[in-house]
């Protein structure tokens, strides 16, 4: 079929709505850490601990929302989390109105908006999949995707200029808004959605908490998948902060020169997301993750060897290009098969288990790498996390992917009360 694939009014609204979101998310990229160093003058520890436990307590919290979730409809459940995220974010710009904003305060909004964005992405993942049919599914995660990677072109060096003409709120509004906009974009979606019938006990059980982990770690194509996902995005953030401080700091790049840098190669998952429905059209899902989550770990170390001028803003183009590139293929394919391999009743506890897990181990890697910094140094901790990247392809496992039918449930997933 030639042309973009139709996928219907309502998976367009829900794909708008997604999208201004995501750019708000790109346009304040940063606007926290910028704050505390700018308006508060938080010093580097407060500036990781904002990033770090932000995300760590922003997944326990979340740890009950996909039961929660489970079994409540999903559209409401993503405009109300919108709506949540919406408010929290605008306390910042009316405290710092009044001259009231303080530390605290931007740590209890980044957890409730840590929290709030696992509760949104897995009533996100449930929606998509009963409402897009089967073989549509990888056309939709790429679309998400393509549009992931052109809003992170775009939204850092807008939102920098915006922080530099009108101040270190202007993107924060911006972010809330784009939930405002992005409930409405739901609410347009309109239909009908049935009520969940909840399956074993008529009430939340503790044990439900583990539901999504005990499906992943039973399921042979999922539980690889999940441990090389982990700790690969685990890896690669965790050497953020560090890059910052080593580019920005010791190699004396400019703001600009740093987010030209790591902006530019994003280019990369626009060609990536568009390749990846033809190579599983051609290679099959399995044979493309295995590839294309390879590739993604052997270009990390490359940034441990970067040099100050041109020559190092080159190196981190290259590197940047190949990674992002790698990763645009992977994770639609992947975003899919987890769907694919996921039964309706329990898709909101499976992602919400992974984005919970994903998040504590970006959280605690952040946290030991920066350790592990100050101990060995910048390059040498950065160079230490390429060479582990290394090894993540082993995580894979090709044996370990059961074939299972793609678009429907594998006889496993038919029965997840013997699992």
């Amino acid at each position: 079929m030639r042309g973009r694939r139709a996928l219907g009014r309502r998976f367009a609204w829900l794909w708008a709505a997604n999208a201004v979101s995501t750019y708000g998310t790109w346009l304040g990229f940063g606007a926290f850490p910028m704050m505390a160093v700018l308006v508060l003058h938080s010093g580097p520890a407060q500036v990781a601990a904002l990033s770090a436990t932000g995300r760590a307590v922003g997944a326990v919290a979340a740890v009950p929302l996909g039961p929660w979730v489970e079994f409540r409809r999903k559209r409401p459940v993503m405009m109300a989390t919108d709506l949540i995220r919406c408010a929290a974010l605008l306390s910042v710009p009316t405290a710092f109105a009044l001259g009231l904003l303080g530390f605290a305060q931007l740590l209890v909004v980044s957890v409730t908006v840590a929290a709030a964005n696992i509760a949104f992405n897995a009533a996100a993942g449930a929606y998509l999949k009963a409402l897009v049919p089967p073989e549509d599914l990888l056309v939709a995660n790429s679309r998400f995707e393509s549009t992931t990677w052109t809003a992170t072109v775009i939204g850092p060096p807008l939102g920098g200029a915006a922080i530099g003409m009108f101040g270190p709120v202007t993107t924060v509004v911006a972010d809330a808004v784009s939930y405002l906009l992005s409930a409405l974009g739901l609410r347009a979606i309109g239909g009908t959605e049935p009520l969940p019938v909840r399956t074993g006990a008529p009430r939340l059980r503790a044990s439900d908490l583990l539901e999504g982990w005990r499906h992943i770690l039973h399921h042979p194509a999922l539980r690889p998948l999940f441990f090389n996902s982990v700790v690969v995005n685990g890896l690669i953030m965790a050497t953020e902060p560090l890059l910052a401080v080593l580019l920005l700091g010791r190699l004396g790049f400019a703001p600009w020169q740093y987010g030209l840098a790591f902006a530019a190669p994003c280019v990369g998952g626009l060609v990536g997301s568009r390749l990846a429905r033809r190579l599983v059209a051609r290679c099959g899902p399995h044979k493309v993750m295995l590839t294309a989550g390879a590739l993604r770990a052997c270009w990390p170390v490359g940034l441990a060897f970067v040099r100050p001028g041109v020559p190092g803003i080159v190196l981190i183009v290259v590197v940047q290009l190949g990674l992002v590139t790698c990763c645009s293929v992977f994770n639609p394919v992947l975003a899919t098969y987890r769907l694919d391999h996921t039964a309706p009743d329990q898709v909101a506890r499976t992602l919400t288990a992974w984005s919970v897990s994903s998040s504590a181990a970006i959280a605690a890697l952040t946290a030991l790498w920066g350790v592990l910094a100050a101990v060995t140094g910048l390059r040498t901790a950065i160079a230490a996390a390429g060479i582990l990247l290394l090894a993540t392809p082993l995580l894979l496992r090709p044996g370990a992917h059961a074939p299972g039918t793609h678009g429907r449930p594998s006889r496993h997933e038919k029965t997840p009360d013997r699992i």
